[in-house]
């Protein structure tokens, strides 16, 4: 019969065991590490689409109220029927009819923008009579926004031409 000697040793973990869990974890970390930069970077495209589709609708609100004559006297619209800041759709605006209307709550910002900048400053507006590729700094009046980012999308694209 064979025999065999119990070795008591002391609890614990053999360098072997650590350095071994070490480089599975460091192989786990490899991984993961540029799908979660892929997986922020995602979300905050969806974040600029979403705000870009925020403004847009609003400046196309303004417009339609004022091609149907809603817009009160004192509205800051430009001859062509366009809200003259970003500004003004935040303020809001007195109708013809008694009402008020806010075309946005707030500006909301740009998330490839830098952070320092005032929200404002994170877009580059278009003006009506602009061409769209202008780099217009203040136009007469806005038709369009665009991110003011350089940097290029997950689908190759620049988030400015968006």
């Amino acid at each position: 019969m064979w025999s065999f000697k119990r070795i008591d040793r002391e609890p614990g973990f053999t360098l072997t065991e650590i350095l071994v869990t070490l480089v599975i974890i460091g192989i786990l970390a490899s991984v993961a590490m540029p799908y979660a930069e892929v997986t922020v970077r995602r979300e905050k495209e969806i974040e600029l689409q979403h705000s870009l589709r925020l403004i847009r609708t609003a400046i196309d609100d303004y417009h339609q109220d004022w091609r149907a004559g809603r817009l009160g006297s004192f509205a800051a619209v430009s001859r062509d029927g366009y809200p003259e800041s970003l500004e003004e759709l935040m303020k809001g605006i007195d109708l013809v009819d008694g009402g008020f209307r806010k075309y946005l709550r707030r500006i909301p910002p740009d998330p490839f923008a830098k952070a320092e900048l005032p929200v404002e400053e994170h877009w580059r507006v278009i003006g009506y009579r602009d061409a769209s590729d202008s780099e217009t700094t203040s136009p007469s009046d806005i038709y369009d926004v665009r991110s003011g980012s350089e940097r290029q999308a997950l689908d190759g694209s620049r988030y400015r031409d968006w």
